[in-house]
């Protein structure tokens, strides 16, 4: 494997498929494992038969000239668009999270940062793992950032 499969975020795990990856088309089998009340993350989340794993870097709140929307919940939605749009670069989408992790500026955040993620993931029907740290965030602008790691 060379250096930009790391770059683009791609890992190939095996060159050919596992026997469960053949019997479910193509795709891994996947499994959330007790999953959370709010159906938007689960305990643990397990894969089988994936050939594709990607590392979506953390995802901050700004476009693509750099603008910071105000106010968290737009900032929210904006960070989980940008998510969204590495997983479409990659041919995948939300469904193919594996393991999430938010970091907020403030735990003041978390409500509204659940309310988005339920509206964003609230209807996966595998949710990916959670985690969520309050952390200084690199930019005092940014008031969360998403990285995320999704299998194919």
């Amino acid at each position: 494997m060379d250096r930009r499969d790391f770059c683009i975020g791609t890992l190939a795990l095996a060159a050919a498929p596992a026997a469960s990856q053949a019997k479910s088309g193509g795709k891994p089998g996947r499994r959330a494992i007790a999953s959370a009340a709010d159906g938007t993350y689960a305990q643990a989340h397990e894969v089988t038969g994936a050939t594709r794993v990607l590392f979506v870097s953390g995802q901050v709140p700004a476009d693509g000239e750099g603008t910071v929307p105000e106010g968290f919940r737009a900032q929210c939605r904006l960070a989980w668009d940008n998510v969204g749009a590495q997983l479409k670069a990659a041919g995948m989408d939300y469904g193919h999270l594996a393991k999430v992790t938010i970091y907020l500026a403030d735990r003041r955040y978390r409500d509204e940062a659940r309310e988005v993620r339920q509206q964003v993931l609230g209807k996966l029907d595998t949710p990916p793992a959670l985690t969520v740290i309050i952390a200084e965030i690199f930019d005092e602008s940014w008031l969360l950032e998403i990285e995320a790691i999704a299998l194919a």
